[in-house]
């Protein structure tokens, strides 16, 4: 009889959980002075970042590659702005609903689609990125997505002194949002349902041999990637107040897996290293060429997999401890 496999993902270093914690409070606190654009670069860097943390869910944990995150991005965020422009809903009640219908249609894409070989899977979320756009311009559903003009949303209602700090206040909206994601994917991965998916991608077939339903476990983890990007995308509908066809291209996926990559597949934390990338590197980029930003995306990808195959997060990681080894052994 099998040994039970129990395969825990790493775990990020306290220091490193208590630094970021008191740091992104004292962002959190520091940016109340900010003026509006640092304000929605920094809530564009949380809500890929969340984006970026449900793909990980999927390529880091499972091993399967998607290359169609951005027609969830763009389900979530048109949920949330149906919701929101037709029905009247608050958005602190679209944004949850849309990421519920996110992971519903993740998971029945994801049933029939993780049963076909890695090929085929990549090629199957790649079709669903390039039609989605298009199916958001289809004229008997215009009425309902606005087609190619696309839907404006009335900006959210603050109480009280955020009345005046809008921006402020979507993007401390977003910062708890893009924490309670973390929590959450830590537990999920965690738990037993965690390392019972970590061992499906280790070992596939000592996990099939000891009773595992490996392409159950996958879809539900599917599904969970999907309600996370669906997640990012209601709150990009909701920081931004508009949503159109042209905004979820398939290099939406694209810049996803980059930032995957740059910040680390299997980190959480990573996550938001890789958004921040995938952010601030076009705004710096432009003024040289418009082709910058996909030149270095090239280049960061190509010095990730040379030179640091863990992404950012586990460069700094595996540099924290190689530094902590030495002067432990140190006389």
């Amino acid at each position: 009889m099998n040994a039970p496999l129990n395969i825990r993902p790493a775990a990020s270093p306290t220091w490193l959980r208590w630094t970021a914690s008191v740091v992104g409070l004292a962002l959190l606190a520091w940016s109340f002075s900010w003026q509006s654009y640092p304000l929605y670069v920094m809530t564009q860097v949380l809500i890929y970042g969340i984006a970026i943390m449900g793909l990980n869910l999927l390529t880091g944990y499972t091993g399967q590659i998607s290359l169609g995150h951005s027609a969830f991005f763009a389900i979530g965020a048109y949920a949330t702005a149906v919701l929101s422009h037709h029905l009247g809903w608050p958005f602190y009640v679209g944004v949850p609903v849309a990421a519920l219908l996110c992971f519903a249609v993740g998971f029945l894409f994801g049933f029939p689609a993780l049963r076909l070989p890695m090929l085929y899977l990549a090629l199957s979320t790649f079709a669903v990125a390039v039609v989605t756009p298009q199916a958001l311009k289809w004229k008997k559903i215009e009425w309902l997505t606005g087609g190619v003009a696309g839907i404006v949303l009335e900006k959210p209602v603050f109480p009280g002194m955020l009345a005046d700090r809008t921006d402020w206040a979507i993007m401390a909206c977003v910062a708890v949002c893009a924490l309670c994601a973390f929590l959450l994917a830590r537990r999920i991965l965690g738990a037993q349902f965690g390392r019972l998916v970590d061992a499906s991608r280790d070992q596939p077939l000592a996990a099939a041999a000891g009773g595992l339903d490996i392409t159950a476990l996958r879809t539900q983890m599917f599904g969970l990637s999907a309600a996370f990007t669906g997640l990012a995308g209601a709150l990009s509908a909701v920081a931004t107040q508009f949503v159109a066809p042209e905004n979820f291209p398939f290099l939406l996926s694209v810049s996803l897996l980059v930032g995957s990559f740059v910040g680390g597949v299997r980190s959480l934390w990573g996550a938001f290293l890789g958004a921040a990338f995938i952010v601030l590197t076009p705004n710096l980029a432009e003024s040289v060429s418009q082709s910058a930003p996909w030149m270095i995306f090239g280049f960061a990808l190509l010095a990730m997999v040379f030179l640091a195959p863990n992404g950012l997060s586990g460069w700094i990681t595996g540099l924290w401890r190689s530094r902590a080894n030495s002067s432990s052994t140190r006389p």
